[in-house]
């Protein structure tokens, strides 16, 4: 059978390669009309950090010339800068119409600062491209926009907020692009609601401020340094880089806070917050078309300059990420061949090496290359990845418990799905479980040489009947060494177990050895809050008595009905061996492990949300003020 190199390539299913042949997945291109000339100044902007002189505009045939490219295939334009609205009416005219005459072009947007946005602007683009989608750049409150200035140093945020009221006259929908820097720290409540006050808002997408590796300010070629670069340089005279980065911890801490608000104060219902919908997308089994949580990265994404420079996403460095002259370029063939041979792509592949075996690849997608960059991995170590996958926690959790947004601030409970996890009714199981009075059917109760307990009595992941506590052979269908967790759990606690395992380590056997674990299935949201931060606080009151190299492993995951396919959210409290223990000592100290455990189970019972993480310290002030 003929296999190609992408399917043997290693991180295909996080980073796809381009391939010529297909006619039916999107390439985007992110046209600078004007370079990385801009009517603003902002020390934080990244465009004008490559140093390439602007002043040129991208022409009609460009466009041209970019659809014939990409010929048979669905194209996204990006209209960016610098500022495009400084290429001039007459340029933007020429650019729109010869867009609006390609068919294959399926989405036109604009990045703006909104400064010289106008309703002459909005009648251009209402006569010659009225799908045009428009966003604009803006940090938040005024308070955020400390970096969003001018060339005198002053801040643009009073004139992008008229040019935002007079979108909303017009009946223009918006997103909006906000830069995450120290200036919205601790303010994600107020900024998003902010944000949320203008009626033509109905996306915001806070993007992260990670620029510790920016250690030099933008060259000036102009005789008389302007205020705003006399401002970055201040910026980055300090130690720990520039005045405006922040840390992924920061960004991640910020996202949630910002997600809980979008939650609680009803956001959700008109407005499109990222990185939460992606996250939520991925965390439900569903594509994203965010770059950062698709696989669809920086081979399918292009930018083009004025000058006829051709090359990948304009985040990543240039001029490494130049590709060759758009002129030069006969087909898609060369494009993937040019591709191949850049070495700064080839190193983009390389940083996504680790995602194959990450736990969190598949709700992640690997993030975005450029910011990974950005954030200096050398110095930082797995950072970036730290932030990311507290990020899919703290929203898995603001999911399964919205009205209990403590729970996102919980660093014991990981988001770590099982495959597969179903069950066949799980209305009917939990009901029966609450009534003594129900019938109980005959189940089919075998036992395999290795312990396993389930239909067929045969090692591995087998189909088990559901049983609950009233159930005649109860007791008789848990695995033994389980048992003591399941009754804490269940006689003690009061809740529904829905699984459980004593762990196996199935000797001479081809199959992975299995760890032991119980899996929980909450009546409602407010027993999973409670019972999720009891998990918490006795996993915490366990950890010092369990032998070396076992740790309690507490997990959010979900639970498919096959009868109605929905998925319920569930918690699943598991014994796992950390990277010293290897499972002949798992398994020797095992029952060990299950006597502490079992023992900080009894101990404490579901009863409020507070677990033993601390919350951050806006969360906690908030709290303190709530009550």
């Amino acid at each position: 059978m003929h296999r190609t190199t992408e399917q043997h390539h290693p991180i295909d299913r996080l980073y796809r390669s381009l391939d010529p042949e297909d006619t039916s997945t999107a390439v985007s291109v992110i046209v600078k009309l004007r370079g990385e000339t801009c009517d603003i100044d902002c020390p934080h902007c990244y465009e004008k950090r490559k140093e390439v002189p602007g002043g040129a505009r991208i022409g009609a045939d460009q466009i041209g010339q970019l659809a014939r490219l990409f010929r048979h295939r669905p194209l996204t334009v990006e209209l960016h800068g610098g500022e495009p609205l400084t290429a001039g009416r007459e340029a933007i005219a020429e650019v729109l119409r010869e867009l609006a005459a390609q068919p294959q072009v399926v989405r036109v947007s604009m990045q703006t600062n909104g400064v010289q946005l106008d309703g002459q602007w909005l009648d251009l683009f209402d006569e010659l491209y009225p799908d045009l989608q428009i966003g604009v750049s803006l940090d938040g409150d005024a308070q955020g926009n400390v970096w969003r200035i001018g060339y005198d140093g002053e801040p643009v945020y009073p004139r992008v907020a008229a040019a935002l009221e007079l979108l909303a006259e017009r009946g223009r929908k918006v997103g909006v692009i906000a830069t995450v820097t120290p200036a919205v720290l601790g303010r994600a409540e107020q900024v998003l609601g902010h944000l949320a006050s203008f009626a033509a808002v109905n996306a915001v997408s806070f993007v992260p401020a990670f620029d510790s590796t920016i250690r030099r300010s933008t060259a000036v070629r102009a005789r008389r340094v302007p205020a705003s670069r006399l401002l970055q340089q201040a910026a980055l005279a300090g130690e720990g880089g520039p005045a405006w980065a922040i840390h992924p911890d920061e960004y991640a801490e910020f996202v949630l806070a910002a997600t809980a608000h979008w939650i609680s104060a009803g956001h959700f219902t008109r407005i499109k917050l990222e990185p939460a919908v992606s996250t939520i997308r991925r965390l439900r089994g569903l594509g994203s078309g965010f770059c950062h949580f698709s696989d669809l990265k920086c081979d399918h994404v292009f930018t083009l300059y004025p000058d006829d420079r051709f090359g990948s996403c304009d985040e990543l460095p240039w001029p490494q990420a130049r590709l060759s002259q758009l002129g030069d370029i006969t087909g898609q063939d060369e494009v993937a061949r040019l591709q191949q041979g850049n070495l700064l792509l080839s190193q983009g592949k390389a940083l996504m090496a680790k995602c194959t075996g990450c736990d969190y690849r598949d709700t992640c997608g690997g993030g975005c290359i450029a910011t990974r960059w950005r954030q200096d991995p050398a110095a930082d170590g797995d950072a970036y990845c730290d932030y990311r996958m507290r990020m899919v926690d703290g929203i898995a959790a603001l999911l399964a418990q919205p009205a209990h947004p403590e729970g996102a601030w919980c660093q014991t409970l990981r988001w770590h799905p099982r495959t597969p996890n179903s069950m066949h009714d799980v209305n009917a199981f939990t009901a029966r479980w609450d009534d003594p009075a129900a019938v109980r059917a005959e189940v089919r109760l075998h036992s395999s040489e290795h312990g396993n307990i389930n239909t067929v009595g045969l090692p591995g992941v087998h189909e088990a009947d559901d049983l609950d506590p009233a159930h005649p052979r109860w007791r008789e269908a848990i695995e033994p060494r389980v048992w003591p967790l399941v009754n804490a759990l269940t006689t003690g606690w009061g809740l529904i177990t829905y699984d459980s395992c004593q762990g196996h380590q199935y000797g001479g056997l081809d199959l992975a050895p299995a760890e032991l674990r119980v899996g929980l299935l909450p009546r409602d949201r407010t027993e999973y809050a409670h019972t999720a931060a009891a998990l918490c606080r006795a996993a915490t009151a366990a950890a010092s008595a369990l032998p070396a190299g076992i740790e309690v492993r507490v997990a959010r995951s979900e639970l498919t009905c096959e009868t109605s396919g929905t998925t319920v959210p569930v918690l699943d409290l598991g014994l796992h061996p950390d990277h010293r223990q290897d499972w002949g000592a798992y398994f020797a100290h095992r029952d060990t492990a299950v006597r502490a455990l079992a023992a900080a189970l009894t101990a404490e019972h579901p009863a409020g949300t507070s677990c033993s993480c601390p919350l951050p310290a806006s969360s906690a002030a908030d709290r303190a003020v709530a009550g």
